[in-house]
C-alpha cells in the first residue's frame, strides 16, 4: 500500500550504500528515485553508464543548482 510520502534515508543507510553497495552495482543502474537529503552523496558515489532516468523528490531550487551546476 503506497500513501505516496517520501521518507530519507537514515544516514547510516546512505553510508552503507554509497560505500558498499553502490560500487558493486553501478553499472546495472538504469533508474534512480532520489530525495533531497541523500541527493547529491548518491550521485556523487559512482558513475552510472546505464543511468536513463533519474527522478527527484522534495528537491527545492537551489539545491538542484548547486547539484546540476
Amino acid at each position: 500500500m503506497s500513501n505516496d510520502l517520501i521518507y530519507p534515508l537514515v544516514d547510516t543507510v546512505v553510508d552503507r550504500f554509497c560505500s558498499q553497495i553502490l560500487p558493486q552495482i553501478h553499472y546495472k543502474i538504469n533508474t534512480l528515485n532520489l530525495e533531497s537529503l541523500s541527493l547529491e552523496r548518491i550521485l556523487l558515489a559512482a558513475d552510472y553508464p546505464n543511468l536513463h532516468s533519474l527522478e527527484l523528490y522534495n528537491v527545492d531550487e537551489k539545491t538542484a543548482e548547486r547539484v546540476f551546476s
